[in-house]
């Protein structure tokens, strides 16, 4: 029996604390709230014209620009909006690809709300969904620390352990989660441990890292 979707259950999740917070509160994408967060699934699912500007810099003006137009607009349509993804778009529709382009999406968006707000705790996640975002480490630890001067051994007890970069050896350890959200450039906010020589370490911590 296949495991749960659960980029459908944190998607479902990720609307349901997006409807109890409001439009206006912070989450950890430096200068969204949570109306920007919603835009910027809203426009990722339903508007490819300016999706691409989120990995193409000559059409960041042009997402910038949509994605604030959509923001503008009242903020129980955009949560019922990405609570019900276009029927069209195959990433939602089919189950494997939405499983494939969705868990780590609404995973991280999802901890991106619940993160900043005050005394939050790491949520106790199911074995099947800490799965699912271990096999996601490894792609995502190789875009993370590309170009950073070191070997970086990432460690989740009970699911394996996957080697990224070269150079000095440092050990990433925590559990998946905490290790997506580290990876995924919210160190301050994961609670991940880097072990190894200070300096590099204290670097890994502060680096930019994600896409």
């Amino acid at each position: 029996m296949a495991p749960p979707n659960y980029a459908r259950i944190e998607r479902e999740s990720l609307c349901d604390l997006l409807a109890d917070l409001g439009p206006d509160q912070p989450t950890l994408c430096t200068g969204w709230q949570t109306k920007d967060l919603a835009a910027h699934l809203i426009v990722r699912e339903r508007r490819p014209d300016a999706a691409a500007g989120i990995m193409l810099r000559p059409l960041a003006g042009h997402l910038a620009r949509v994605q604030a137009a959509v923001a503008a607009r009242p903020f129980d349509q955009l949560v019922d909006e990405v609570r019900r993804p276009p029927r069209w778009s195959p990433l939602s529709s089919i189950d494997a690809l939405d499983r494939a382009a969705n868990t780590l999406e609404f995973f991280i968006h999802q901890e991106d709300v619940r993160r900043a707000q005050p005394d939050w705790q790491p949520r106790a996640l199911p074995r099947p969904l800490s799965q699912a975002l271990w096999k996601a480490i490894p792609g995502l630890g190789r875009r993370a620390v590309r170009g950073f001067p070191a070997s970086v051994l990432v460690v989740a007890a009970g699911y394996g352990q996957v080697q990224t970069g070269a150079g000095q050896q440092l050990w990433l350890t925590g559990d998946p989660g905490e290790l997506v959200m580290f990876l995924s450039g919210r160190q301050a906010a994961s609670r991940a441990e880097v072990t190894g020589p200070e300096e590099l370490a204290a670097r890994l911590r502060e680096a930019k890292l994600g896409i």
